[in-house]
């Protein structure tokens, strides 16, 4: 009974170990084809900063291998851009600034220096006497 949970146990263990070596295989072969493609894009760079930008592609690809090096996702540039808005000392502001931050029409780009968020709110003035 122990013998025959021990085998189950190391088939078991063999193929994840398996699985996962298949996986880092195919991890490797995009690593790899990453770091030529950024090191093909360093020879556009000027000639000053090229020994950089190889340094750079070398330890983006370490980091890739060692699982270090990751993508932000959609969620967390939302989350980082409502958490500029919580400098605003009153609420209605903060709700505006998470207002604009989510709903409102977008001009611009980085690379053109930034962008834009246009918001236009309307307040009523009270009636003067």
């Amino acid at each position: 009974m122990a013998l025959s949970r021990f085998t189950t146990l190391v088939c078991s263990a063999t193929l994840l170990l398996a699985g996962t070596a298949v996986q880092a295989a195919g991890n490797a072969q995009e690593v790899r084809s990453q770091y030529q493609q950024d090191r093909a894009a360093c020879a556009q760079v000027p000639e000053a900063s090229r020994a950089a930008c190889i340094r750079e592609a070398g330890a983006a690809a370490q980091a890739a291998r060692t699982g270090q090096l990751t993508s932000p996702g959609e969620n967390t540039y939302q989350r980082n851009a409502t958490a500029r808005c919580e400098v605003f000392k009153t609420d209605e502001d903060r709700r505006l600034c998470e207002e604009r931050v989510r709903n409102q029409p977008v001009s611009g780009s980085v690379s053109g220096g930034g962008v834009l968020r246009e918001a236009t709110t309307t307040i009523t003035l009270p009636a003067q006497r």
